[in-house]
């Protein structure tokens, strides 16, 4: 009776990464990667804050990254994960419609592309933002660039 009990559990995988022929793990900047990406699929939201994309833009400037973990925080296990938000919300928009869209979107993508489950998704609204409002770091942003780049050459 134990040997049926052990290939019945064999036959129900914990986690579509997990197989007969092998295992797949997922790096949890790739799970940071995909939710940041579809939390900006929701109409109204900016990931990270100002100064987060400011600092984000100078890491990116010297390291040649893509920045697109800003404001983004994951815990992967081996089926399930949990995902932590930074954003903002354009002005006008309902927060707590916005928060809702980008936790659905987020889990959605996640369970999708990657097969874990998604535990929760927690969001954290730092600002808001108006539509239209310049993204780029500012000048004072620039300027620390210029000196990091002079300390790296």
């Amino acid at each position: 009776m134990a040997t049926e009990e052990q290939s019945v559990a064999k036959k129900e995988p914990g986690s579509p990464l997990h197989s007969e022929r092998g295992t797949t793990r997922i790096e949890d900047q790739v799970v940071a990667k995909i939710a940041g990406i579809a939390a900006q699929e929701v109409d109204g939201v900016k990931m990270g804050t100002g100064t987060s994309r400011t600092l984000g833009g100078i890491v990116d400037t010297v390291t040649g990254g893509s920045g697109q973990r800003r404001g983004v925080s994951v815990e992967v296990g081996q089926i399930e994960a949990a995902v932590d938000l930074t954003l903002e919300v354009q002005y006008g928009k309902s927060i707590p419609t916005v928060a809702e869209s980008v936790r659905s979107t987020v889990i959605r993508r996640i369970e999708s592309l990657v097969g874990l489950r998604v535990t929760e998704v927690n969001i954290v609204v730092e600002d808001i933002y108006f539509e239209g409002e310049a993204t780029q770091p500012s000048l004072e942003g620039e300027e620390l660039v210029t000196r990091d780049q002079e300390r790296v050459h």
